[in-house]
């Protein structure tokens, strides 16, 4: 079994049920509000997730070999994302001639809106019942918005949010093997109903960057991927440039998935994706690099994080000490300098 790393890292806190507390609302107007949750304990409690997360992967592939027994609660979540892609093929797309966002997803979300309440009971059980107000607003903004008819990484975004909240209040465990499931079965099963919800209702990418983003709709596939691959020399950062890639990883999932969906050469249509394979020498630094863009290109863009909900278990209290800070792995200290490495200046 490969080394764990995870004693690198803090614990992460647990919040006490009930909550005394109002659920998540919408806080973030301006780029100062933007500044402000920067230095909640919410926001620190999420980058500690997602490190926490991605250290809990670091060389295992894709699918896991021998894994250990996923939990009743890891089994509840799959079996609440599955049924949600079931009502997908129970409401199939309307016949417009729109190229994107057909009506169909509409009523998909409608269906939502209305059952959340019964998903959230069946996933929480009575144990955890009151939590079910601070994780609805996180449920419905996990697959688009179904006024614009689009998904993108704030939609991806509120979805990790959504299971960091179940960490919070103790329904997952924060320990490796279910950290791990969380990745590699739950996370992955998510990108497959976004997948199919984007292909099926042909969902428009939320705010694309065009050819200079990274990608139209995701991107933690891509740090848990180069997560997956961090610490190991076999597979190169440019062989990403040679598909069809191996489904062992996130990193190539993803790939592969822009091949799906996009034509011509990979250098044009996904620009940053290729100057990484041809720029970053390691996926140590790969995976570094996407952190900081994470943190500079979705979590410091208003324009993404304004449709977040926050509060709740989602703290909106400013006064972070060091036992909140998240703790950076290796050599991924903050800089002053946000931008991945690829990005800066020559």
């Amino acid at each position: 079994m490969p080394p764990n790393s995870q004693t690198r890292l803090l614990p992460l806190r647990q919040i006490e049920l009930p909550i005394l507390q109002v659920p998540p609302e919408l806080k973030i107007r301006t780029d100062q509000d933007v500044e402000d949750w920067k230095s909640t304990i919410g926001y620190a409690d999420y980058l500690l997730f997602l490190r926490r997360l991605s250290e809990a992967v670091v060389d295992y592939t894709l699918p896991l070999v021998n894994p250990p027994k996923q939990s009743q609660e890891i089994d509840r979540i799959l079996a609440l994302l599955d049924t949600l892609s079931d009502w997908v093929d129970e409401i199939p797309p309307l016949q417009t001639p729109q190229r994107f966002g057909n009506l169909a997803f509409r009523t998909w979300g409608t269906r939502l809106e209305e059952r959340s309440d019964e998903l959230l009971s069946k996933l929480l059980g009575e144990k955890f019942a009151s939590a079910s107000p601070y994780l609805k607003p996180y449920l419905l903004t996990s697959f688009g918005s179904f006024l614009r008819m689009d998904y993108g990484t704030g939609h991806e975004s509120s979805f990790a949010i959504f299971l960091l909240c179940l960490t919070l209040i103790r329904l997952v465990k924060p320990e490796p093997d279910e950290e791990r499931h969380l990745v590699l079965s739950v996370f992955v099963r998510y990108l497959q109903l976004c997948w199919k919800l984007q292909d099926v209702y042909k969902l428009e990418p939320a705010g694309s960057h065009g050819v200079w983003g990274l990608d139209d709709y995701t991107f933690l596939g891509y740090i848990f991927g180069s997560g997956q691959l961090r610490d190991q020399t076999d597979i190169t950062v440019a062989s990403v440039l040679n598909p069809p890639l191996p489904q062992s990883n996130l990193y190539f999932m993803s790939i592969m998935r822009i091949h799906q969906v996009k034509h011509g050469p990979f250098y044009e249509h996904s620009s940053q994706l290729h100057s990484i394979a041809v720029g970053v020498p390691n996926w140590g630094k790969v995976h570094n690099g996407l952190f900081k863009m994470y943190e500079a290109e979705v979590l410091g863009k208003r324009v993404v994080v304004q449709h977040l909900p926050l509060g709740g278990l989602m703290e909106w209290d400013t006064h972070v000490d060091q036992r909140h800070a998240p703790s950076m792995s290796r050599d991924a200290a903050a800089t002053a300098d946000t931008r991945a490495p690829w990005a800066r200046p020559r």
